[in-house]
């Protein structure tokens, strides 16, 4: 259901609202300004519909001309930040957090340390050893909440993320931060000061019109393609690190999307136009079309557009590996036989 034309962020998986709607109203009221959205330039209309639709203007709607990595694009917003010693409050628009008040006490945890030119990022309290997340080993305390980072740890090992899970002093990166623009862009300096440079030509020569800002290309494709955890937060001196359960989610499969759902007395979640008799702990979604199940369980089934998705529970992982295979057998003009091959391999 994700698409190039229309990203995961862009749909409604986990409410009436979409993924953007719902990250731009955890921070809204008196105490937040108006975001700065940083984005890829052929989502702008899309956004700002969006954004409309829940009464939020963005102060500045910058659009990438390429992709970068978040190291970049946080650069980019921390520029155009009208207040560069304000906190800038860093945060994927395709993430779920369903305990919102506990999000924004974790917020005004960090917020001391942050005015005293901290870079704060959230450590999400696990539950459960995953392997596709980055870890942070929580180090000593500096305030009540926060903690100094004592390393950030790349995807691990299931044996590594079991230890690190059953020590109690690891949490999973979010991928969240908060931070004053003018610390952020000072500690860039110090370590990608490259990046920084190109980042700022990019704006210079680049256009603005309203709240639109088009970063130069030529520029902006002379940025590193690095994260803001490789970039920066792995090398800086003032880290810290606020752990916090607040139901965070990075929905990143069909798996995931059924554990957090709201399901039916039979396990079941059900989006659109689904008919299920005798049928248990089954995510069933439609756009369009309508699916029809009897007497099967554990599966996950999408219909969306001209393509129906069939597949265990437990293995939406797999459906990485299945896009690859038919962007493949595409361009290559295989059989569907070629394709089934393609997809055991």
């Amino acid at each position: 259901m994700s698409t190039p034309e229309r990203p995961k962020q862009m749909l409604a998986l986990t409410a009436d609202q979409t993924m953007l709607q719902l990250t731009a109203a955890r921070a809204c009221g008196e105490r937040f300004d108006a975001p700065i959205v940083v984005a890829n330039a052929r989502h702008a209309t899309m956004i700002e519909d969006q954004l409309a639709a829940i009464g939020c203007r963005p102060q500045a709607l910058i659009l990438e001309p390429i992709g970068r990595n978040t190291a970049p694009a946080i650069a980019l917003a921390a520029l155009c930040a009208v207040e560069p010693d304000a906190p800038l409050l860093v945060m994927p628009s395709d993430h779920v957090i369903e305990d919102v008040e506990a999000f924004r006490a974790a917020v005004n945890a960090a917020l001391p340390m942050v005015e005293q030119g901290w870079l704060v990022t959230f450590g999400i309290t696990p539950d459960a050893p995953e392997t596709g997340y980055g870890y942070i080993k929580v180090g000593e305390a500096i305030e009540p909440g926060v903690h100094r980072v004592d390393r950030f740890v790349e995807k691990p090992p299931l044996t590594v993320a079991e230890a690190m899970v059953a020590s109690g002093d690891h949490a999973w990166n979010g991928g969240i931060f908060l931070f004053r623009a003018d610390a952020f862009l000072h500690a860039l300096a110090q370590h990608e000061p490259d990046m920084l440079d190109a980042v700022r030509r990019s704006i210079a020569e680049g256009e603005r019109a309203g709240t639109h800002v088009r970063p130069a290309t030529l520029p902006f494709s002379e940025a590193a393609n690095q994260s803001i955890d490789y970039a920066v937060m792995e090398k800086a001196d003032k880290v810290a690190v606020v752990p916090v359960s607040m139901g965070w989610n990075d929905v990143g499969s069909w798996d995931a999307l059924h554990a957090i759902s709201k399901c039916d007395p039979a396990g079941n979640a059900i989006g659109g136009e689904v008919i299920a008799l005798d049928t248990n702990n089954c995510l069933a979604r439609s756009d369009g079309v309508r699916i029809a199940m009897v007497g099967v369980s554990d599966l996950i089934v999408v219909a969306s557009g001209n393509d129906v998705l069939v597949l265990p529970r437990g293995r939406s992982q797999e459906v990485k590996a299945l896009l690859e295979a038919m962007k493949s057998a595409g361009q290559q003009g295989e059989t569907p036989a070629q394709l089934e091959r393609a997809v055991k391999d």
